[in-house]
């Protein structure tokens, strides 16, 4: 692949990026008024509900302590990090260390999950926060809470998930990549003070795979096992090509190829299982013995799929340069583009039908924000730039 090539690609993402992208969660999410953000932003960026969403409060605050810390100390961007940390820090955490799911526009609760994704979340926020220099004890804070996590991911009763008689023990794909995730955020990449978490998480990713069949199952028994159910068959297709670059990137720290061998399979694997070759685009969900999905949305293409996609791709051919990881790359990046990119405003659809029509307009909703699309066209630049220092 010449240089060329990677640095036309290059400019165009960051271009997207930082002319298209993040002007648009800048300018129209921020609340100055109550702190935090808004989420729920229509196709132009206005509020269509107020509520706050801890999931986007907590990654949007780490996009922008990200870009801070990594790209430009733009006053900016600290100022609308600050924004969001602080407003979690005073609204969104119980005493208990848990954290709330949605809040009202003034920080009062609304939900609480049963789940341990928003306390991760809130756990990176801190943590790349922290790195700007002006708040060090707040990587403390988020190392603390992380040890909380980390207890209840062993035991979901902690978190009010109550357990049946006719429960099998499924253990779900989610939680050990996310953890990967956040421990990757919480420690320096020398670090050898979570190797005891995050060999646990590698092992436990690893049950997914089923190198028979060459998939990667959303739900396996504890031991790994398969499970013949409807959560047992379960495929998604984009979440397991994100847990791909999650073993990439500690294949990279901790210099295991084997690991690495295996980051690259699954990727390839779950984009030849997800790739719709009709329509274009990764399918949401499918069933891993062609059973017809009972998820109402399995055949719809999501942008935060093609997101992570596009980046784990690129990883994939930066290891083996290969001209078909490059093509795919491509391939996936012309798919996004052309579907997902809003010709008419600002920032990226998120929800496409098969045909890959816009299902909704808005570009902020209660799962979609300021994470997904920054991030991996972050990512892919940074890696394309890489590449061309070493061509």
């Amino acid at each position: 692949m010449n240089n060329r090539a990677i640095t036309k690609i290059r400019h165009a993402l960051e271009y997207e990026l930082y002319e298209n992208i993040i002007p648009f969660w800048e300018v129209n999410s921020p609340d100055w008024e109550n702190g935090g953000y808004f989420n729920c932003l229509d196709r132009s960026g206005k509020v269509y509900d107020s509520n706050k969403f801890v999931w986007l409060q907590a990654r949007q605050a780490w996009m922008f302590s990200k870009l801070f810390n990594e790209v430009e100390d733009n006053p900016n961007w600290y100022k609308i990090a600050e924004l969001g940390v602080n407003f979690l820090k005073k609204k969104a955490i119980k005493k208990d260390g848990r954290v709330y799911f949605s809040l009202n526009k003034h920080g009062h609760p609304l939900w609480l999950q049963r789940k341990i994704f928003s306390e991760c979340f809130y756990i990176i926020a801190l943590a790349e926060f922290s790195k700007t220099g002006n708040h060090p004890k707040l990587l403390n804070e988020a190392k603390i809470e992380f040890e909380r996590v980390w207890q209840w991911s062993k035991d979901l009763s902690k978190v009010g998930r109550p357990a049946f008689k006719g429960d099998t023990g499924m253990q779900t794909l989610a939680i050990p990549m996310i953890l990967l995730n956040v421990i990757e955020e919480l420690s320096p990449e020398n670090s050898t003070e979570y190797s005891a978490e995050v060999n646990a998480c590698i092992q436990q990713i690893i049950l997914h795979i089923n190198y028979d069949k060459k998939v990667v199952l959303e739900n396996v028994a504890k031991d790994g096992s398969f499970i013949n159910s409807i959560e047992g068959r379960l495929l998604n297709p984009g979440h397991a090509i994100e847990a791909g670059w999650f073993l990439h990137h500690w294949a990279q720290r901790l210099n295991d190829m084997n690991l690495q061998d295996q980051a690259v399979n699954i990727i390839h694997w779950s984009f030849s299982k997800g790739w719709d070759q009709e329509y274009g685009g990764l399918y949401y969900f499918l069933d891993s013995e062609g059973h017809s999905p009972t998820q109402l949305e399995w055949f719809m293409k999501l942008w935060w799929p093609h997101t992570e996609a596009m980046y784990s791709f690129l990883i994939n051919f930066s290891i083996t340069g290969s001209d078909k990881d490059w093509k795919i790359f491509n391939q996936i990046r012309e798919y996004t583009f052309n579907h997902f990119a809003d010709d008419g405003y600002k920032e990226w659809f998120g929800y496409l039908n098969r045909e890959g029509k816009p299902t909704h307009t808005f570009k902020g909703g209660p799962y979609k924000g300021c994470f997904h699309v920054p991030r991996s066209l972050w990512l892919c630049c940074k890696l394309l730039q890489k590449l061309e220092d070493k061509s």
